[in-house]
């Protein structure tokens, strides 16, 4: 993983210092060295801060191709890229490099944009075609990478993080209209929070020349249609199909010029790819866990457990609440987004840890639940809303049982309080998924705590006709199980703005850490969408087909427990702590008041509050609180 800025000017020659600030601010995703080029009549540029993962010693970029006249930067990894490599030396192509990165260079000199399509792994790249005077800007299937662009002064810039347009001189400016979205439901898949700060969105590329910019899409989820899943197989040829799938996806990235560790946690993801992991790597793997003092949010047994079982090496690395409070704004700045709970900060700590034990790649159990239905609120909605067969007393024992066995997804995950209306969405799915309403419930919370001139202004708009007017609802959506619906939903909107941001790249590159993700292999997932959803979610179980491919490889434990989402302990539930007066000082104090959004009196009068609150209560608002 690297860090890689682009610049293409319509006007006036860029200046080399601009792109080198730029590329310097990046230094944290990629220390090994920074570099940029400058084409010879001033109005591209091109920067990349490397971090040596693949081909240690010729792998610096830009890369050229022969004639010279197409660069390309990469952010990220090509995974199976030897054999692409072969083939494109028998094609006729002279390889400067060994790197994984070359490859997307020659297939585009030979296929054009469509070369996206042989492309596998977690990447954002930037390409500049000479011939063509074209810029050529691409990210992978999910937003594993990040890629943002904004327009300025006649010049279209690119960078893996907005701090980088910032330093490129892009004003930095709040979008209101954005910050609105998030308060809503977690973010736009275009949008920023900053105004003229755009994302290239997972699965999509960028064209851009002199006259003409345009964003396509190049690949979707495309879910089957309800009853649509093919021939009948039994549990145990789902199983097998799946498992074929992920072990080839571990395997794969497993790959690198540089030690390979695992983060692990207690939860079925992480375990079952450290269990896969340890099949085929030659030593044991270096597996690190965060753990924190507080029982209900630790899975260090569990995880030690796992460890033992896949002979891996384990290493704790205890949290404290003082630890979060001092690396709060050090997490805030590298995420450049908002958060709800501290576990983005403790990612940030693990990821430095990770870094102080010599290793600059890990293995991650991110995106299990968005492709098969981990989350708490799936369930919800596979017990709601798909209810063939049902009986309806048994479906109600089991809400209950949901809401009984989740105390710390309260507001989180499962509703919290009364939702804002949501007719619109309604009639335009069919349904409300879970995750919205849980969202919807908190944003009403958050409404009380705006201020009144912005809530005039944006209060009766509604976040999610934006949301699903940027999607397409008659292709993707109508006609499919409400449970792929909703995993559809998600994975547009939270899986890129928050999971992938404040649990994944972010706090990961904050460290020079590369972070792969084998359950978001697009090969994985065009695996697991033509499942029948009874394969995701069977009764009270989620990830039913994922826990009986990998029984083999974790424990009895990981196997029989149900989804813990991964958490740091709410700063309400611990009063006396330095995170609680993080909390507390901030919102009091004057730093609240330079921020546009919010009424700090009411936000006052809900801290005088807590003490009165339940638990559930304190923990839901715990989410509110964190984000202002």
């Amino acid at each position: 993983m690297c860090g890689i800025v682009a610049l293409f000017s319509r006007r006036d020659p860029i200046s080399t210092a601009v792109i080198s600030r730029a590329t310097q601010s990046l230094h944290h995703r990629g220390p090994d060295g920074q570099r940029h080029w400058m084409a010879p009549d001033g109005r591209v540029a091109l920067g990349h801060a490397r971090l040596r993962i693949i081909d240690l010693i010729t792998g610096d970029q830009p890369i050229a191709n022969e004639d010279g006249r197409t660069r390309i930067i990469v952010n990220g990894e090509f995974y199976g890229y030897e054999p692409i490599q072969r083939e494109l030396e028998r094609s006729g192509h002279r390889l400067r490099t060994r790197s994984d990165s070359e490859i997307a260079l020659h297939l585009y000199e030979d296929l054009g944009a469509q070369c996206l399509h042989r492309l596998r792994g977690e990447f954002a790249f930037v390409l500049w075609d000479e011939v063509n005077r074209t810029m050529f800007a691409a990210r992978d299937r999910f937003g594993i990478k990040p890629l943002f662009y904004a327009f300025h002064d006649e010049t279209l810039y690119f960078a893996s993080e907005v701090k980088a347009l910032f330093a490129a001189g892009v004003p930095a400016r709040w979008d209101a209209d954005s910050v609105s979205h998030s308060v809503e439901y977690g973010g736009h898949q275009v949008r920023t929070l900053f105004e003229g700060v755009f994302q290239v969105p997972p699965g999509h590329y960028l064209i851009a020349t002199g006259k003409h910019t345009q964003l396509v899409q190049y690949w979707d989820f495309d879910y089957p249609r309800a009853g649509d899943n093919g021939a009948h197989r039994s549990d145990a040829d789902y199983a097998a199909e799946f498992r074929e799938a992920l072990e080839e996806a571990v395997r794969l990235r497993l790959r690198a010029d540089v030690p390979v560790g695992c983060y692990l946690s207690g939860g079925l993801d992480s375990c079952a790819v450290l269990g896969l992991a340890a099949k085929h790597h030659p030593d044991p793997i270096r597996a690190f866990t965060l753990t924190f003092d507080r029982a209900d949010y630790d899975e260090e047994k569990e995880a030690r457990e796992m460890a033992a079982k896949a002979g891996a090496e384990f290493v704790p690395i205890p949290i404290r609440q003082d630890d979060l409070a001092d690396h709060f704004a050090d997490a805030i700045l590298q995420s450049e987004t908002f958060c709800i709970n501290a576990h983005g900060v403790a990612k940030y700590l693990l990821s430095r840890a990770v870094r102080d034990a010599g290793y600059k790649v890990v293995i991650t159990g991110e995106g299990s639940d968005e492709i098969l239905g981990g989350y708490a609120h799936f369930r919800r909605d596979m017990l709601l809303y798909s209810r063939d067969g049902q009986d309806p007393v048994t479906v109600a024992a089991l809400l209950e049982e949901l809401e009984r066995l989740n105390p710390v997804s309260r507001g989180l995950l499962l509703p919290h309080g009364e939702a804002r209306p949501l007719e619109n969405v309604k009639r335009l799915l069919g349904f409300v998924p879970s995750w919205i309403e849980t969202f919807s419930a908190r944003s009403s919370k958050m409404q009380e705590l705006i201020a009144a001139d912005f809530r005039e202004k944006f209060g009766e708009r509604d976040g999610y006709h934006a949301l699903l007017s940027g999607l397409d609802v008659r292709g993707q959506l109508a006609g499919r199980d409400p449970v792929h619906q909703s995993l559809y939903l998600w994975s547009k909107t939270l899986l890129p703005t928050y999971i992938l941001t404040m649990l994944g790249d972010r706090m990961e590159m904050a460290h020079s850490i590369e972070g792969r993700v084998p359950f978001l292999d697009h090969q994985v997932v065009e695996v697991i969408r033509s499942q029948p959803v009874t394969q995701k979610i069977r009764g009270m179980t989620e990830k039913y087909v994922l826990r009986e491919a990998v029984r083999d490889v974790i424990t009895d434990t990981v196997y029989r427990r149900q989804k813990h989402p991964f958490l740091s302990p709410p700063a309400t539930l611990n009063p006396n702590e330095k995170l609680s007066a993080l909390v507390q000082d901030t919102l009091r104090g004057p730093t609240l008041r330079t921020i546009p959004f919010f009424d700090q009196q009411k936000v006052i009068g809900l801290l005088d509050s807590l003490d009165t609150m339940d638990e559930g209560s304190r923990v839901a608002n715990d989410q509110i609180l964190m984000t202002w």
